[in-house]
C-alpha cells in the first residue's frame, strides 16, 4: 500500500531532497504522469487540483490508474467535483479539516460513508460544537462558530497572549470557521468567520455562493469577496471558466440568475469578473485577501 509520495520517493532512489520527488509544478498533467507510471493506491490533493484534473483533455481512464482512496483538505471540496471524480475513477475523496492548533484532522468523511458537499463527521477522540455569538449551542441547519476539543490541542500561541486568550478557551479551541450541522450528523462548511459578509443586513457565506457557482457547466473555479459600493457591502465573484467557454455579459447574467435560483435573493453576486486564474498558496488554497485588494 503506497501513496504517490512513497512511490515517487522510492523511484528516485530514496533521495531525501523533496525536489527529487517532483521537481515541476503539480499540474494535472504532471500528476497524471505519476498516477499512470507509478500506480499509487492513495492520492492526496486539494479541490483546485481535482477540478483541473477533471477538465483536462488528458484525463487517464480508470483502468490506467490504481487509486483506491483519495483525500482532500485546505478548502471545502465541492459536491460536484467529488461526485464526478468518483464516477470517473471509482474511488472516493475523503474531505476533511484539521488545523495547526489541533495538529490533526478533527472532522472528516470516512470510506464508505462519504457525503459529498460536507466535511463529514467528528473523528474519534475529538468533540466539536457549534455556538452562536453569545456562546450558546446552535440547532441543526443553523450556522455557528466551530469549537473543537481533543487530545492533540496546543496550549497557546507563542508570544501572542491576546490571540491565545481569544482562541484557547479552557479545553476548547475556537477554530475561526463557520459550519452548520445536518440532521444526519454531517457538517457543512460555511467559510471563515472573518470572511463572512453582511449584505442588506443579512449574513452571506462566500463559500456557499462559490459552491453554487462551480455547479454551473461553464465554471471551473470561483471565489467570492465583499467590496464597498458607496458604503454598502456587495458581493463580487471572480470566475475561472472552463476552456470551451468565453467570457461575456450574457454569461455573467446567466451565472447571477443561476445563483438566484438556488440561494436566497440577497446572496447572488452583484458583480462577476472573469479571470484566467485565482491567486493561491503553494498548497492550492485560494488567497481571497489578494482578490479583495484588487477590488
Amino acid at each position: 500500500m503506497y501513496s504517490l509520495i512513497h512511490k515517487v520517493y522510492a523511484a528516485s532512489g530514496g533521495e531525501s531532497d523533496p525536489k527529487r520527488l517532483m521537481a515541476e509544478r503539480p499540474t494535472a498533467d504532471a500528476i497524471f504522469t505519476r498516477l499512470v507510471r507509478y500506480r499509487p493506491t492513495i492520492f492526496y490533493g486539494v479541490p483546485t487540483l481535482y477540478a483541473s484534473m477533471l477538465v483536462s483533455p488528458n484525463l487517464p481512464a480508470r483502468a490506467d490508474v490504481a487509486m483506491r482512496v483519495c483525500t482532500s483538505a485546505g478548502e471545502a471540496l465541492p459536491r460536484e467535483i467529488g461526485e464526478r471524480f468518483t464516477a470517473h475513477f471509482g474511488c472516493e475523496i475523503l474531505d476533511g479539516i484539521g488545523s495547526t492548533e489541533m495538529l490533526h484532522i478533527f472532522l472528516s468523511n470516512r470510506a464508505g460513508e462519504v457525503e459529498y458537499g460536507t466535511t463529514g463527521r467528528p473523528v474519534p477522540g475529538y468533540e466539536v460544537e457549534l455556538r452562536d455569538e453569545a456562546g450558546h449551542p446552535v440547532p441543526d441547519d443553523e450556522v455557528g462558530d466551530l469549537f473543537i476539543k481533543g487530545p492533540s490541542a496546543a496550549l497557546m500561541y507563542w508570544s501572542n497572549r491576546e490571540k491565545s486568550r481569544a482562541t484557547f478557551l479552557g479545553e476548547w479551541i475556537r477554530s475561526g470557521d463557520k459550519y452548520r450541522r445536518l440532521a444526519n450528523g454531517c457538517y457543512v462548511y460555511a467559510g471563515r468567520s472573518d470572511d463572512m459578509l453582511k449584505v442588506s443586513g443579512q449574513y452571506v457565506s462566500p463559500v456557499e455562493v462559490e459552491m453554487v457557482l462551480v455547479q454551473h457547466d461553464a465554471v471551473l473555479e470561483a471565489a467570492v469577496v465583499g467590496v464597498d459600493h458607496g458604503g454598502l457591502v456587495k458581493t463580487r465573484a471572480f470566475v475561472v471558466l472552463k476552456r470551451e467557454f468565453t467570457p461575456s455579459e450574457i454569461l455573467a447574467d446567466e451565472l447571477k440568475n443561476f445563483v438566484k435560483g438556488r440561494l436566497a435573493p440577497h446572496k447572488y453576486p452583484r458583480d462577476i469578473l472573469f479571470v484566467d486564474d485565482l491567486p493561491k498558496t503553494a498548497t492550492g488554497k485560494i488567497q481571497r485577501f489578494k482578490l479583495r485588494e484588487q477590488s
